[in-house]
């Protein structure tokens, strides 16, 4: 059985068994989770993957799994102990600005830069509601590029955006051409096999040093700046999960 939509996979939930197939990105937001376990302890195969859509939608799932990607002492702040530990950290290290990245927020809504990680312990001394959250240093020179993966086809460009730091081209920013060298290259290739994305969206920190280090990464995002279109961006999607079913059958 190949299940297509959300619908259907909800009328036909229980009926599903190992082999069966669920295309598609599963909708229900509070039992996401729970219900991506179930059908894997299930054997029903996932396309995408359970693990990409999980990584796809939590930015603490990203940094904890693929943190060695990452830029280095990018760390998932779970309770104040993990941040007073991140203070002597940083401070250890003299890390200066820091910024935060709250989860499930998306289109830079969630990221915050701090003046230094005191200023921001001090800031949630009395709140618990806003943990979990990413924590990374601020990283002030670098080149913003979004790469798009999908089979063959890759494209990159850079996201600029001189009035505001999260470069955001939603927000008043622009974008041009990017070549994306063989270290750029793999390492988006190997993050997408660690979290089994059959394709991706994703964004990277390029170092005036010319190291690459993974921002986030996504199942899908905006093409505002890409020369491919929605249209032909979903179709070769399509066509790489039909691909996909061929070889799960």
């Amino acid at each position: 059985m190949i299940i297509r939509t959300n619908r259907e996979l909800k009328s036909r939930y229980d009926q599903l068994s190992r082999g069966d197939i669920f295309l598609g990105s599963l909708a229900s937001k509070y039992l996401k989770q729970s219900m991506l376990i179930d059908l894997l302890e299930r054997g029903v195969v996932c396309l995408p993957s359970a693990l990409s859509q999980i990584l796809n939608g939590s930015k603490i799932a990203q940094t904890f799994m693929l943190n060695r990607w990452m830029i280095p002492h990018s760390l998932v702040i779970n309770r104040r102990k993990d941040l007073m530990d991140a203070v002597s950290s940083y401070n250890e290290q003299h890390i200066g600005p820091v910024i935060t990245k709250q989860d499930h927020m998306h289109c830079g809504h969630g990221v915050r830069r701090w003046q230094d990680i005191e200023k921001l312990y001090n800031y949630l001394a009395f709140s618990e509601s806003s943990y979990p959250f990413v924590l990374q240093p601020y990283v002030e020179n670098f080149t913003d590029v979004r790469v798009i993966i999908v089979g063959d086809c890759i494209e990159s460009y850079v996201r600029q955006n001189p009035n505001n730091f999260r470069r955001n081209i939603a927000a008043g920013g622009n974008s041009s051409a990017f070549t994306l060298g063989a270290d750029g290259r793999h390492i988006c290739h190997e993050v997408m096999a660690r979290g089994q994305f059959p394709y991706a969206h994703i964004d990277l920190f390029v170092m005036d040093s010319g190291e690459y280090y993974l921002s986030e990464i996504a199942l899908n995002g905006g093409t505002r700046g890409a020369k491919i279109t929605r249209q032909e961006l979903d179709q070769k999607k399509q066509q790489v999960l039909e691909k996909l079913i061929q070889q799960a059958q």
